[in-house]
């Protein structure tokens, strides 16, 4: 099924009269190279500008031209000041302040700073979609957002009453993530109506489909265990502590982590649990879509998902680094069984075997 543009616009912005949209996007530039699968995307959003320009009058939308800006280098690093439209110079920042809907077809995920944003300025709501390709047209972007809210709204009660969500991969590894400090739980569920409240139901990844938590940053947090990953092709296990990875076994891969890991303590930390729910995501190798089809975790930047480490804590603005990994179904490493462990010891278990099973499951806890 392909993406129907203008269902999907209205499904996931409920646009009113008078809403502004724009769309923007990075550009390669210097020692930052482009790439097909980058010229692709900006491709994509000029052809999806012209799409909703198309069905934009009778709703009372207006539709700016393009913002583009230079690529910041580094996922979920702050943007630049300054963008281009048409010829002229413009501040990021207002663009986003006098807009309604922002949508990012970014190369590197702008995310983390249009959180920010979002919070800052509560009319408007923002799709930020980092490394989008085409052909999630036909497969997470096609989703009724409809049932991944459903979706989402049965499971985001499990996290927000968990004091912990134990993991086991499918290597036999383990590792308990320590959720007893109930930070605030994001539902990225598709849907970014026009409402009040919350900034986090105005933000959100297309595709959508996932809920996650910061999990407990503080010196006695019980987050713990080893982690096993495929990264550059090898692979890692992942030793935590008290939230922070303190070391990494394996080859090459390995040594490279702890370097950047040394260089860079900020990087340590456990900024993410989540368990994608979108029923069309693919695993393909791209993470905006593989996240949305099963558990991942990520580490670095948290402040963004209601954690702790920032751009400030990081040695330079392009070292700010948020980095996802994920064990959905069709990933080399899957997760083998999530469970949720509530105050009076009563679990659920929502994964098992890389697939949300969630049938059976209570939303007040327990099976």
């Amino acid at each position: 099924m392909a993406l129907d543009l203008e269902r999907f616009f209205t499904d996931v912005f409920a646009p009113r009269d008078g809403d502004v949209l724009t769309i923007m996007y990075d550009l390669p530039h210097s020692a930052i190279l482009d790439r097909e699968e980058w010229r692709a995307r900006r491709e994509m959003a000029e052809s999806w500008r012209e799409g909703i320009a198309g069905f934009a009058d009778p709703i009372g939308l207006t539709v700016n031209p393009i913002v583009t800006y230079a690529a910041t280098g580094t996922h979920n690093g702050d943007l630049p000041e300054l963008g281009v439209s048409v010829a002229d110079t413009v501040r990021l920042e207002d663009v986003v302040k006098d807009s309604t809907i922002v949508i990012a077809m970014t190369e590197y995920s702008a995310s983390a700073p249009l959180f920010g944003l979002a919070k800052r300025f509560d009319h408007v709501r923002i799709a930020s979609m980092p490394m989008v390709a085409r052909s999630m047209e036909e497969t997470a972007l096609a989703a009724d957002y409809r049932d991944v809210a459903a979706t989402c709204a049965r499971l985001a009660p499990l996290f927000e009453r968990a004091e912990g969500i134990e993991v086991t991969f499918s290597t036999g590894h383990r590792c308990d993530f320590d959720t007893s400090n109930h930070n605030a739980v994001f539902r990225d569920n598709g849907l970014l109506h026009p409402v009040p409240g919350d900034y986090r139901r105005r933000i959100g990844n297309l595709p959508a489909g996932e809920v996650c938590i910061c999990p407990n940053e503080s010196e006695d947090s019980g987050t713990a265990g080893e982690i096993p990953a495929v990264m550059d092709g090898e692979d890692v296990v992942f030793t935590v502590e008290r939230n922070r990875i303190v070391d990494v076994a394996g080859g090459a891969a390995a040594e490279r982590l702890r370097r950047a890991f040394a260089d860079e303590p900020a990087l340590r930390g456990i900024a993410e649990v989540a368990i994608g729910v979108n029923d069309r995501a693919v695993v393909t190798g791209n993470v905006l879509e593989d996240e949305k089809a099963g558990f991942h975790w990520a580490y670095g930047r948290s402040d963004h998902l209601g954690g702790t480490v920032g751009p400030s804590d990081f040695s330079a603005p392009d070292r700010v680094f948020h980095r996802d990994i994920v064990y959905a179904k069709g990933n080399p490493i899957v997760c083998a069984s999530l469970d949720f462990v509530f105050p009076d010891g009563s679990r659920t278990t929502a994964v098992l075997d890389g697939k949300l099973v969630l049938d059976g499951a209570s939303p007040d806890g327990g099976t």
